[in-house]
């Protein structure tokens, strides 16, 4: 795994992915959780293909922090970029924007394991 991989995933902000739907506040605004979940997606993409076949990463940390608000009918774009490797260990910084400007800006921490044995150790069968 090389530092300087970057993806980058959109959204159209529907009613679906608001905080009132989600239940993380009740305005019609896109919910952290759901920038988390998307900013999460993009370290996703930015490793795929470049992992042994029966490896995957999972998430192990996340700081985000959520500077503005986008209703529905916005893109909102997140971009992951890999910035350090330390063994298993990838940390990723990640901003997600809007026509242009910063709404969340933080880091993603994840881990590569070996995905039968990971799944294995919770209980579910690969």
């Amino acid at each position: 795994m090389e530092v300087g991989l970057r993806a980058r995933v959109e959204l159209v902000v529907t009613g679906a992915d608001t905080a009132q739907a989600v239940g993380s506040g009740d305005v019609p605004v896109v919910a952290t959780p759901r920038l988390v979940a998307l900013a999460e997606a993009a370290t996703v993409r930015a490793t795929a293909g470049r992992l042994p076949a029966a490896s995957t990463t999972v998430g192990t940390r996340v700081e985000l922090e959520h500077l503005a608000a986008s209703g529905p009918g916005a893109t909102v774009v997140a971009e992951a970029e890999l910035s350090t490797v330390d063994g298993r260990r990838l940390g990723f910084a990640v901003t997600v924007t809007e026509a242009g400007r910063v709404v969340a800006r933080g880091r993603i921490e994840r881990a590569i394991v070996e995905r039968a044995r990971f799944l294995a150790s919770v209980g579910v069968a690969p």
